[in-house]
């Protein structure tokens, strides 16, 4: 994965088509549902991560005083 929102997409799509394996069953099926599980989780994270930074551009595009800086943290 290179780390942007598209290759999140198809990461999860592949999840999906993993956990529509018909040949899946018993232990392995769930060690996948564990697995799906987890990756949502984390893609959750990471998508509010961005939403986060989104949020705070469009903040600084608003502010009055433009010569405050942004926190580090919330750069994107």
């Amino acid at each position: 994965m290179r780390n942007t929102l598209g290759d999140l997409n198809n990461y999860l799509f592949e999840q999906i088509e993993r956990l529509n394996d018909d040949e899946l069953e018993g232990d392995s099926l769930q060690g996948e549902i564990t697995r799906a599980k987890a990756v949502c989780t984390v893609a959750t994270q990471i998508v509010n991560n961005g939403k986060l930074i989104l949020d705070a551009r469009k903040f600084n595009d608003n502010r009055m005083d433009i010569d405050k800086e942004t926190p580090k943290m919330l750069e994107g």
